[in-house]
């Protein structure tokens, strides 16, 4: 079975790795999930329980977690086992050594450094920001942490893989071009979470090209995964979502 940068249809075209009618099922569901999710930052209005004080997470934390494994789950059954592609393939990257891993954990780092570096260079610009009702929905305490942890773990992996890895090679199969592919499936990711606002639909969609340039450029997901998984643990665990 070929790996992520491998397949390619007769002629060098970026092969599918599902149906297109599955991808569209599936972008749909994350546009649907975008417009609620705007629909509940609109409730969560300055001065109403969803936007002050710290809220019971656990029901949404336990909530999400299932929808990302769900997610995945719809991703594998109904779209990668359609044309013979294993998750592992989408992946890519085996390690056979202890020094592959500590190369792409490497890289995780990095990448990782960068986001933090355009971040920080998009708030300057633009100015910092967030959807309004986001603090108050960060862990605190003995069970909220270590399910955030899980949480953010999933969110690496699943996201990553459904991303950079399923929807990456899509795009750029129905194009016939990697880089249409790279810049549509980050436009689909900043969209996704267009219920944070704008800027946050701006600053997710660099996250997707920068985290969508490394696939591209490892042959792997790997790195990006750690990257991202890291990136929202920090981020939350740690209260910087500011």
């Amino acid at each position: 079975m070929n790996e992520i940068h491998a397949a390619a249809a007769p002629g060098g075209r970026p092969a599918r790795v599902a149906p297109y009618r599955h991808t569209a099922i599936l972008a749909a569901v994350f546009l649907a999930l975008a417009a609620a999710g705007a629909v509940f930052q609109k409730a969560a209005a300055p001065g109403t329980s969803a936007a002050s004080g710290h809220q019971n997470v656990l029901p949404l934390y336990l909530s999400l977690l299932a929808g990302e494994w769900g997610l995945l789950f719809y991703m594998w059954r109904r779209g990668l086992r359609k044309t013979g592609t294993r998750l592992a393939d989408l992946i890519g990257g085996r390690w056979t050594r202890w020094q592959d891993a500590g190369r792409d954990l490497g890289l995780a780092f990095i990448a990782w450094v960068l986001w933090l570096g355009i971040q920080r260079g998009y708030e300057l610009v633009m100015g910092a920001g967030h959807a309004r009702s986001v603090g108050a929905y960060l862990p605190k305490g003995p069970l909220e942490i270590p399910l955030w942890i899980a949480l953010s773990l999933s969110a690496g992996f699943c996201e990553e893989a459904v991303f950079r890895g399923y929807f990456q090679r899509q795009f750029a199969a129905m194009t016939g071009y990697r880089p249409a592919g790279l810049l549509l499936q980050a436009l689909l990711f900043g969209i996704s979470h267009g219920y944070q606002g704008i800027g946050a639909i701006i600053k997710i969609t660099l996250f997707g090209l920068l985290y969508g340039g490394l696939a591209l450029w490892r042959k792997s997901l790997r790195p990006g995964m750690a990257a991202h998984a890291w990136s929202d643990i920090y981020s939350g665990w740690l209260g910087l979502i500011h």
